[in-house]
């Protein structure tokens, strides 16, 4: 098993800048392509993740400042802190689990694959975390081992489920055909998010609003492209922040940047995955006749969409707002304000990029999210411990606003809780 682990530790390890280009350039050859063309699908995938999380970079280093003083100057006084995915996904690596979620997680998507259970290749392994995040907290929850795999395995198969289910929106809406996003910390809420979509087309005068970024960007021209709208965006959580006119103009500018760029990374990305997913459909319809199969990623590829960038900016205040008037929270949002994106890109994404429908839908999803995150705190905190995280001074307890999307696992949860 320290064998096992040892391998798993040291293909994380590498990132997915480095691991992508070799999983990609393995199967392009599985597939037959010839060792050129594997080798730059590879290594084109692996720029384009590199530009991507460059760009996310650019954005978080920006961004976590200004929410710092934002939560300053809206005299947040929260006991939880939100120390961000980053920590929780380090958090649960460290957890005795991995090696043997990895090896199940593997084992499910193959059989799933063989009997057509489902469609989705998960080869997103760096997020494998999100399925050991669960099964810990179930495991830690109840001290059974067994009982943390089995909600790993569940999680597992209502992830690769509902990634079918919606890959249709990847390739329509976000225009990446053959792709699916099995993303934990996301992907949960779409059930949520269409039944919220089609409350709001009952409601007279609000069912008719729509604003996204194409309608905009043809209604005023230039001053309605992304890079515009970053800039406005930007300015104004620069304000919010109480930055003086140069902060205010950096961030502005820098927002501009990102949301000028991951669109752009977006499509160095396809370049790459496109003549896998090429490759492995006739690979498939030779071999076997009418099977399709999805290539599962990290839902980093489509965050990068002028509306989902948008819901996120301004989702920035809102969550401040919500966690300083919310009954029952208890988390200080903080880390993870720069990531908003990964946990509510669903309300955009589901929704046809529209930006106010997906405000609306956001703000339901994030009092849902601070109250799980608030209510797991104490086991989170309790993993964080076990494996040595070292608390920020004066921090009692810790979660995330990530560790709150994760409602697949948390329903889970929630019925192994109630029956111990």
């Amino acid at each position: 098993m320290d064998a096992i682990l040892s391998v798993i530790k040291f293909i994380l390890d590498l990132g997915p800048t480095i691991m992508m280009p070799i999983i990609i350039t393995i199967m392009g050859l599985a597939f037959r392509q010839s060792i050129p063309k594997a080798i730059r699908s590879g290594l084109t995938v692996g720029m384009g993740f590199a530009g991507i999380f460059l760009v996310i970079g650019l954005f978080s280093t920006n961004l976590s400042p200004a929410a710092k003083a934002m939560v300053d100057n809206f005299g947040l006084h929260l006991n939880v802190l939100d120390v961000g995915w980053p920590v929780h996904a380090a958090i649960s690596f460290g957890t005795p689990i991995v090696p043997l979620v990895f090896l199940m997680g593997i084992l499910i998507n193959a059989v799933m694959l063989a009997f057509n259970w489902t469609k989705t290749m998960d080869i997103d392994l760096w997020n494998y975390w999100h399925f050991i995040f669960g099964g810990a907290l179930v495991m830690y929850l109840t001290g059974s081992t067994a009982l943390g795999l089995l909600t790993a395995a569940i999680t597992i198969v209502v992830v690769l489920k509902l990634a079918d289910y919606t890959q249709p929106y990847i390739e329509n809406f976000f225009k990446m055909p053959g792709i699916s996003l099995p993303h934990t910390e996301d992907i949960g809420w779409v059930p949520l998010v269409l039944v919220l979509n089609k409350i709001i087309d009952k409601i007279p005068v609000i069912n008719k609003i729509e604003i996204n970024a194409e309608k905009v960007q043809h209604r005023f021209g230039v001053i309605g492209e992304p890079m515009f709208i970053g800039i406005v965006l930007g300015g104004l959580i620069g304000v919010l922040a109480g930055y003086d006119i140069k902060g205010i103009i950096q961030l502005g500018i820098n927002m501009a940047a990102v949301m000028f760029l991951l669109p752009r990374m977006s499509k160095i990305l396809m370049e790459g995955l496109v003549p896998l997913s090429e490759s492995a459909r006739e690979f498939l319809n030779s071999r076997f006749p009418g099977k399709e199969v999805f290539i599962g990623l990290d839902t980093a590829v489509v965050v990068g969409h002028p509306s989902v960038m948008s819901v996120c900016i301004l989702m920035i205040p809102i969550t401040l707002i919500l966690a300083a008037v919310l009954p029952g929270n208890r988390v200080l949002p903080f880390t993870d304000l720069a990531g908003l994106c990964f946990c509510l890109m669903w309300s955009v994404g589901a929704t046809n990029g529209n930006v106010f429908r997906g405000l609306i839908i956001s703000t339901v999803l994030m009092v849902l999210i601070l109250w799980i995150g608030t209510d797991i705190a104490a086991v989170s905190t309790t993993m964080a411990h076990e494996v040595g995280f070292p608390f920020p001074e004066g921090t009692l307890e810790v979660s995330s606003l990530d560790g709150g999307s994760h409602i697949i696992s948390y329903i889970i949860y929630k019925i192994v809780e109630f029956i111990y």
